[in-house]
Order: C-alpha cells, then sequence, then structure tokens
C-alpha cells in the first residue's frame, strides 16, 4: 500500500484526517472487547482479541547483541559503553531512600523532544561492518545494500506490541517505513499520552524518579567500585544494547537501555549478564501480590524477554520512597510465577500477537522506493 503507514492502538478509536494522502492510520482497540483490532482504514482487519493467539509458543530465535552505544549528560552519542554501569549486590533490606536528591541532585531529560529512531541510526551507519548486507538488485556498484533485518525499531515499541492483547489504558502510534528492504518503526506520541505528560502530578514525577534513584544504589560506574548515591541522577545519561533475533520469519534488528552488568554473573557475553532493575509497591497481603503477577510482570517480562536479559531486580518500596526488600525474577520463569493466577496473561498470547502484526505490516506496507 504505503511507504510511510501508520499504525494506532489507542482508545477511543476516532477517524482522523490525514493531509498527506501517503499517510494512513491503522485502527486499533488495545482492550479486550470483541470488537479489538488493529487495521488500516479500508483496509483488513488484524483482531487483537486474545484467544486468536492462545497457540504454540513462535519460535523465537535467542538474541544476540550485534553492538552498543552510550548517550552521555548532554545526550551525546558514543559508539561505546562508557555508561555502561556495574550491579553490585546490596543487602535485602536495604532501607534505600528512593526520594533523597530530587529537589536538589536530579538532571531530567527533556522528554517533549522526540528523538524517533535517531540514536539507533547513527549506530547502523557507524556499524554497517557488522551487519551481514547483500546487494539491491540491479545495483552494479554495490553501494546501495540492504540491512540483514525486516525490521528495525526499539525494544520498547515491541513491548507495547506484546502487551497490546492484555493493554486497557494505554493507547499507542507507530509509524513505518519500509526502506530499502527494512520496516523501520517508530512511536509517534497520542494525544492522550501528550497530555499526560503535560499534566503530570508532583507526586507522579517524584515517583518517577525513584526507578532512576534505585539504579543508582544498585550500580558503580566501574567493575570493582561501589554506588554512590550522593551524585546526581542525570536521565539523559543511557547504555543502550544493539541485538539481531528472529521471530518465525521476521529478522529483527533493535534496541533498547539497559540498567547494568553484574561482572559475576555465570554468563560471560551480553546479553546474558545485563540486569535489569525495577521498583514497586511492597506486598503487604496476597491480592498485592497477586496483581504483582497478572499486571506488573507483564511488561517486566516483555522488556526482558525481547533482548533475552535473564534477570530482574526490584526493589519494593513503601509510600514514603524507602526500599525495604529486594527480591530476583529469573525471566525465564516468571511464566511459571503466574501459571495459576485465574484469567492471567499468557507469553503465547503476547509473541504470537507481535508475530502477527508483523505479518500484516509486510502485507499493507509494500511501497519501497530505496532511492
Amino acid at each position: 500500500m504505503d511507504r510511510h503507514s501508520r499504525f494506532t492502538g489507542q482508545p477511543p478509536y476516532k477517524r482522523k484526517k490525514e493531509g498527506n494522502h501517503n499517510n494512513k492510520y491503522v485502527r486499533s482497540n488495545c482492550s479486550s472487547d470483541v470488537s479489538s483490532s488493529v487495521a488500516f482504514s479500508h483496509s483488513p482487519v488484524l483482531s487483537v482479541r486474545r484467544h486468536l493467539y492462545d497457540m504454540d509458543f513462535p519460535l523465537y530465535k535467542q538474541p544476540v547483541e550485534v553492538g552498543y552505544f552510550s548517550l552521555d549528560s548532554s545526550r551525546r552519542f558514543f559508539n561505546d559503553a562508557r555508561m555502561l554501569r556495574h550491579y553490585v549486590e546490596a543487602d535485602q533490606c536495604p532501607n534505600f531512600n528512593l526520594r533523597d536528591g530530587y529537589t536538589d541532585r536530579f538532571i531530567k531529560r527533556d522528554d517533549g523532544i522526540k528523538e524517533r529512531l535517531d540514536h539507533l541510526l547513527r549506530w547502523i551507519l557507524e556499524n554497517r561492518s557488522k551487519l551481514q548486507r547483500t546487494p539491491v538488485d540491479g545495483d552494479a556498484s554495490g553501494s546501495s545494500c540492504r540491512l540483514s533485518a525486516d525490521f528495525v525499531t526499539w525494544r520498547g515499541h515491541l513491548t507495547k506490541l506484546l502487551t497490546t492483547p492484555y493493554e486497557t489504558q494505554e493507547g499507542w502510534l507507530l509509524a513505518v517505513t519500509l526502506f530499502n528492504g527494512t520496516y523501520y518503526i517508530s512511536e509517534v506520541e497520542t494525544e492522550a499520552a501528550r497530555r499526560n505528560r503535560e499534566n503530570r502530578t508532583e507526586r507522579h514525577a517524584e515517583m518517577m524518579y525513584w526507578g532512576y534513584k534505585f539504579e543508582q544504589y544498585m550500580c558503580a560506574d566501574e567493575p570493582s567500585g561501589l554506588p554512590d548515591p550522593s551524585g546526581v541522577v542525570n536521565t539523559n545519561e543511557a547504555f543502550c544494547t544493539v541485538v539481531q533475533t528472529k521471530l518465525t520469519d521476521h529478522s529483527l534488528l533493535f534496541s533498547g537501555e539497559v540498567d547494568c552488568r553484574d561482572d559475576s554473573s555465570r554468563f560471560k557475553a551480553a546479553p546474558g549478564y545485563y540486569v535489569e532493575l525495577k521498583t514497586s509497591a511492597e506486598i503487604c497481603t496476597p491480592k498485592q501480590r497477586s496483581n504483582l503477577h497478572r499486571y506488573k510482570l507483564l511488561k517486566w517480562w516483555a522488556q526482558s524477554f525481547l533482548p533475552g536479559v535473564p534477570r530482574i531486580i526490584a526493589g519494593f518500596r513503601d509510600n514514603d520512597g524507602l526500599v525495604v526488600s529486594l527480591e530476583t525474577f529469573e525471566t525465564a520463569k516468571i511464566s511459571q510465577l503466574i501459571k495459576h493466577e485465574q484469567n492471567c496473561w499468557k507469553p503465547n498470547v503476547c509473541m504470537n500477537l507481535c508475530n502477527a502484526f508483523l505479518s500484516f505490516v509486510k502485507k499493507v506496507v509494500t511501497q519501497d522506493d530505496y532511492r
């Protein structure tokens, strides 16, 4: 259909007008009701109803890290691992004060600036030799080559796809461009997301800081170093892995931010030694434990499973921002944790929906002019 296309998954689903006839919107209902679907206007529909994807887990190749990059305190790109931090084991009841530094040692990235795929595309340009390529048909000079990936995107965009069958609150809007045989998927901020961002309460803003502060307590800048919680929390800084993998017949190249590396891990190669750090409200009742399994673990699992991060360490905090306990979740065992929860999410449903969506994109986004 079009080389540039837009996909949405945002309730409510009102038709929008688009001035550029080369852009199409895809309508999707992220809720679980019977009308759930993803579709272009006047085009075939892809349903996101859960029962349609409750089949065998699709083939997902073990992700392989092909590179990484760093973003410094000013959001400058570096084709190296200078911003990779190192995990430091803490006491099980650490009493970390997550509120410390919020008012006087916090530099927040401007989340109103949308970077799209810019940093990942720069990594691709600087690492062409790491990507297997084949010459474009008819290109005798070989100067124009295809990437060895059907899709290029951020890990976060794939996470949104995986959680879509169970998402009832947050919508999404994705833009897809087909260029030289590869589909580039980028996110476009929805109006609802923009309003939520611009109208965050002070409490919400501070609680977002708590996650970054927890990372500061758990990580050192050097392999043999110690955490420095007296320092500045700067959310411009990031270390990102770049991985290649394959979901059935869809080859993927994507990047995602990594919290830290565990130098004592039994895994000696990335992404096996990476660790994901999370915070959540403390659990005091069986109902709260069940809610953690049914809701929060869905996104935690998706974020870590996609790039092959094997371990998630969660800090459980009270309402005053004090971390009262730590718990480790092995990504591969999360499906066992949730299997006895009634009407809980299923990993196979998530991955089968993602696979179907990628196939759907290939069917409806067909115009490719690599010149």
